[in-house]
């Protein structure tokens, strides 16, 4: 992975520790089950991570919805999981998604498939937003 990815070592650790949760369980199970384990791994190496974070939706001053992410790693990545066959353009705007209504700037899309499949979720808007304040 390149070193010059905002987030990138921590993305490094949460991806290894994918690898990890996978080695050790395999596929088939429930998403839930690949979190709750993800979860233990990721603490394991020191990580702070919570799971099933809420998260608002908001439209012009309005809270419009809720959510729940996945995983919320050192409160600036989320992590959204997966256990299908394979990922969907749906699952990578669902991330997008996410990041937009957070204003986080990164996320991992993690699917506990027959093998472990990875997409790196920037959202440029939160990026601009940053350098505007900076």
């Amino acid at each position: 992975m390149n070193a010059d990815y905002l987030f990138s070592e921590i993305t490094e650790k949460i991806i290894a520790s994918a690898f990890e949760v996978h080695k050790a369980l395999g596929a088939g199970f429930l998403e839930s089950v690949y979190v709750n384990a993800l979860l233990v791994e990721l603490r394991l190496i020191g990580l702070a991570a919570a799971a099933e974070v809420p998260i608002t939706v908001h439209y012009r001053d309005q809270v419009v919805g809720e959510f729940r992410a996945d995983l919320l790693v050192e409160s600036e990545i989320i992590v959204e999981v997966k256990a299908v066959a394979s990922v969907a353009a749906v699952h990578e705007t669902q991330l997008l998604n996410y990041l937009n209504a957070t204003r986080k700037s990164v996320g991992l899309l993690l699917n506990f498939g027959p093998s472990v499949q990875v997409r790196r979720k920037i959202s440029s808007n939160n990026l601009r937003q940053s350098a505007k304040s900076a």
